[in-house]
């Protein structure tokens, strides 16, 4: 009997341990980053992206270490992706040959430093909350704007009549232009 009860707490003992091995630390999400090297690391992140652009890091020891964009390739944290260019992150909101990003941070003021002297990136156009195109095969990032969406639109795709008609159909509001991204991804993926 004594052997069952010592066993029965050996098993809740390791049970709790592991459990709270897979809880993430307040203020941190699960997540990995992909590194500008091509290695990807998991751990639990804490994103300060729009304040700062950047992230940090708790890793399997519990060692913390903060990433900005520009050392960055991507990011998923939690349900959220993020796609790194010049030291921005955006959040992708439709994923294919053609991707569809909210911009979420702001590099343009954050110093880069080589060795002891400070360098400042220029980032990219726009403003938090923006919406681009990125054309993975050439990596252009385009800006959508109401002056510029029924042009970049018209050039991005291309002749798959169904995306552009999904995209007229959202007139001024490019926050429903995924749906037209998606369907030039389905476009394309139907004829290859």
């Amino acid at each position: 009997m004594k052997t069952i009860t010592m066993f029965i707490v050996a098993s809740l003992t390791i049970l709790s341990l592991v459990a709270t091995a897979q809880e993430a630390p307040k203020g941190f999400n699960k997540g990995n980053i992909v590194l500008t090297d091509g290695s990807t690391v998991s751990g639990f992140i804490k994103e300060k992206i729009r304040s700062n652009a950047s992230l940090t890091l708790l890793d399997g020891e519990n060692k913390k270490k903060n990433y900005d964009g520009s050392s960055l390739l991507s990011a998923t944290i939690g349900e959220d992706k993020f796609l790194c260019i010049k030291g921005d992150f955006f959040k992708v909101i439709e994923d294919g040959s053609i991707k569809f990003l909210q911009k979420s941070s702001d590099a343009s003021s954050k110093p880069v430093y080589n060795g002891n002297q400070a360098v400042f990136i220029n980032g990219t156009e726009g403003n938090p909350g923006d919406y681009f195109l990125y054309i993975s095969s050439s990596r252009e990032l385009k800006h959508l704007s109401r002056k510029t969406m029924a042009n970049v639109v018209a050039e991005s795709f291309g002749k798959c009549d169904q995306a552009i008609a999904k995209a007229k159909a959202a007139d001024d509001d490019i926050s429903k232009l995924n749906e037209a991204v998606q369907e030039f991804n389905h476009c394309g993926s139907v004829k290859n």
